[in-house]
């Protein structure tokens, strides 16, 4: 106690000699700027802000150089890093998740998962309430089979505490050579302690779709992915559905994270009219909001029975499909409170090796509703817990079958 009393007052002297030093530099480093009139006349000269003052930057700038020691075992620092960290707290200073600069390393990491060419786990992570969290295990993959959940909270990655962490500095950590392993340590809903889960890499199989004909008449597609190919195995899918001769269908959406917009749209048209609002894009003022609607292909009439899954894994490109087919009254939702994704991210290269992943929009439902805000709430909730998927229960898609076969009555 007493050794801590003692640092802690050294630490308050410190801290009172640091304030005194930075008043005083303050007002030497204003002084030599000149006035604010002149330093808005100089960004406007160069095309920057008029009402920013960027001369505190280039002065921490100028102390660093001339102060900073770095500890002997720290890696030296490029100029062109302190670059990149500047730029990352620039766009960390928004607040949102999803606007992140990607650096190189973080960038090339990026461009492979665009390509769908990469060694990891296999599951899709968000911010939510300022925690990372699963938003779904890809079914198959190893994250899926190690039993990581969806809503999982992640709170390390190895030993790396991922407090203030952004999704893409995670994504770093967790990707890496097959066969290797990586530990998350977890925090569940339900569960009275943090859970240690090992996942061994591997190389990603990203599974699109599932069909299966129940003897009971109901047709099930088990949709995992809204990637360039799901429109035409989607297709596919439907036609199998019409050839098994039955009105009712299942659609499970759950622990689908999404993927490509324009999937969404493709699906959407086969249940509605052309001209129907599928999705709206709003860009909070900045330009004139963007209606998606469907192609119109409609192919079925009102016999049609359809009740979509949903979960907490459903994200993104799901709730945009769900919540269309909800509010066109074309389909009943049931299972739970979808993940909430509803923004819009546009990335847009910096450099020839960086970009920025930007928000720039958010997606509303046709009658307006947000998405990130609410997410997709189902008209029949049903939970279903450990015990059920221990058990090899599905109470969620009981209760799909149960509407269906019920429909009229």
């Amino acid at each position: 106690m007493k050794q801590y009393q003692k640092t802690f007052g050294a630490a308050v002297i410190c801290v009172a000699l640091i304030g005194a030093s930075f008043y005083v530099g303050k007002s030497v480093g204003l002084e030599a700027r000149g006035s604010l009139e002149e330093i808005e006349l100089q960004n406007k000269e160069i095309g920057k802000p008029v009402d920013v003052d960027f001369a505190p930057f280039w002065e921490t700038w100028q102390i660093l150089q001339e102060k900073f020691v770095p500890a002997t075992t720290t890696k030296p620092t490029t100029d062109q890093d302190k670059v990149w960290g500047a730029i990352e707290g620039l766009a960390s200073s928004l607040n949102d998740p999803y606007t992140v600069f990607l650096p190189p390393v973080e960038n090339e990491i990026f461009e492979a998962d665009v390509r769908g060419n990469f060694e990891g786990v296999g599951m899709e992570i968000a911010m939510r309430d300022g925690v990372l969290t699963v938003v779904s295990p890809l079914k198959g993959t190893p994250a899926y089979n190690a039993g990581v959940k969806a809503g999982d909270k992640i709170v390390k990655i190895g030993e790396k505490s991922t407090y203030n962490m952004s999704v893409d500095e995670s994504v770093a950590l967790i990707r890496g050579e097959k066969g290797t392993p990586v530990v998350f340590t977890i925090v569940r809903e339900g569960a009275d302690e943090p859970l240690v889960i090992t996942v061994l890499r591997d190389v990603i199989d990203i599974p699109t779709i599932d069909t299966e004909l129940r003897s009971d008449g109901v047709f099930v597609i088990s949709l995992y992915n809204f990637s360039s190919v799901s429109p035409e195995l989607f297709r596919k899918a439907l036609r199998e559905f019409i050839d098994a001769r039955t009105d009712k269908l299942v659609l499970d959406l759950r622990g689908n994270p999404g993927g490509y917009l324009e999937a969404a749209i493709s699906m959407a048209s086969w249940f509605l009219p052309s001209g129907k609002i599928v999705v709206k894009e709003d860009f909070g003022g900045k330009q004139e909001e963007v209606i998606y609607r469907s192609s119109g292909y409609d192919i079925f009439n009102s016999k049609l029975k359809l009740v979509i899954l949903i979960d907490g894994g459903s994200a993104s490109a799901s709730e945009i499909l769900a919540g269309a087919l909800r509010e066109h009254n074309v389909a009943k939702l049931v299972g739970s409170k979808t993940f909430g994704k509803g923004s819009v991210q546009q990335l847009i290269p910096i450099t020839s090796k960086t970009s920025l992943k930007v928000t720039i929009a958010h997606w509303l439902t046709p009658n307006g509703n947000s998405i990130s805000e609410k997410g997709i709430e189902p008209d029949v909730k049903v939970a279903l817990t450990p015990e059920d998927a221990k058990a090899g229960k599905d109470p969620q898609k009981d209760k799909a079958v149960e509407l269906l076969l019920n429909w009229d009555k």
